[in-house]
């Protein structure tokens, strides 16, 4: 058996050790396949510019887009979670705690800062996604309580940013007890005259949405974020029909009376103020 021919040369080979791969992270594709450089999207408020697709973000870049300078005093930095149920499932709680606080160098899954934007004094909650699914547990509550006693004492307007798949299953009734805390304190807000924005963004779901996302004077949402208590597949099985396409965005919420806007990323800074002046009946900025 002959071949019909024969490769005489490979060609030019590199070594292994001098292969170089592209860089991770310096390019990001968004959902519809549009590609953007990662500098250029930081630069767009994280929204991919051709599509206008509202990248998930966190507490570091949303404090970016909202607090003056980005100057700020965070408020029960080191609070943590405990284990006080010794939940145990495929992996102790107490070991998914630590792998999460060393992937995202959180504490848990919310931050609050308390500084400036637009001049204003101003008290922000705002949850992460990346630590362990942005899940309600005790740290959540506590800090979240925290920050709306921290705006009572310093008479100042507080905003809460939601993004979470719900109560934190490995604190189980206590995850759940947050839900009333929470609440609880927002009426104390209230009671002082304080305004409360929730800004939900994707995805706001479970016990998160039963209670604190969308208890504020106003609540906005960022555009095309998922808001909702039950997941579509949950509410199609258990309803056995088929849902609209656009079913749990916050298009479709908006326009069924459970959010008062939906606003641009780059506008966030200068809506929320504008909504706080409302609130207060102080003179609209230009």
């Amino acid at each position: 058996m002959s071949l019909w021919f024969k490769r005489k040369e490979k060609g030019i080979q590199t070594a292994t050790e001098q292969k170089k791969d592209t860089p991770k992270g310096l390019w990001y594709k968004s959902p519809t396949g549009k590609i953007v450089e990662s500098e250029e999207l930081a630069k767009n408020y994280y929204v991919s510019p051709e599509d206008d697709y509202h990248v998930r973000i966190g507490s570091k870049e949303y404090f970016e887009i909202l607090f003056d300078d980005n100057k700020f005093t965070e408020l029960d930095a080191k609070l943590h979670a405990k284990d006080p149920l010794k939940f145990t499932d495929t992996k102790k709680y107490t070991d998914r705690l630590k792998a999460a606080q060393k992937k995202t160098g959180l504490k848990d899954a919310v931050r609050t800062g308390y500084g400036k934007s637009l001049g204003k004094d101003i008290v922000i909650s705002c949850m992460d996604f990346n630590f362990i699914g942005g899940s309600m547990g005790s740290v959540v509550g506590e800090k979240i309580a925290r920050g709306i006693d921290y705006a009572i004492k310093k008479k100042v307007p507080f905003v809460m940013i939601s993004k979470s798949g719900g109560a934190r299953m490995m604190e189980a009734a206590i995850s759940l007890m947050q839900m009333a805390k929470t609440s609880v304190k927002l009426a104390q807000l209230a009671e002082a005259k304080l305004p409360y924005i929730s800004l939900c963004t994707d995805p706001t779901t479970g016990g998160t949405t039963a209670s604190y996302a969308m208890l504020g004077d106003i609540n906005i949402s960022e555009p095309g974020a998922l808001i909702a208590f039950a997941g579509p597949r949950v509410v199609k099985e258990a309803t056995g029909k088929d849902l609209p396409e656009d079913f749990q965005t916050a298009e479709f919420v908006q326009e069924h009376g459970f959010l008062d806007f939906i606003t641009h990323r780059r506008d966030l800074k200068k809506k929320i103020n504008l909504y706080i002046d409302l609130i207060q009946n102080n003179p609209v900025r230009k």
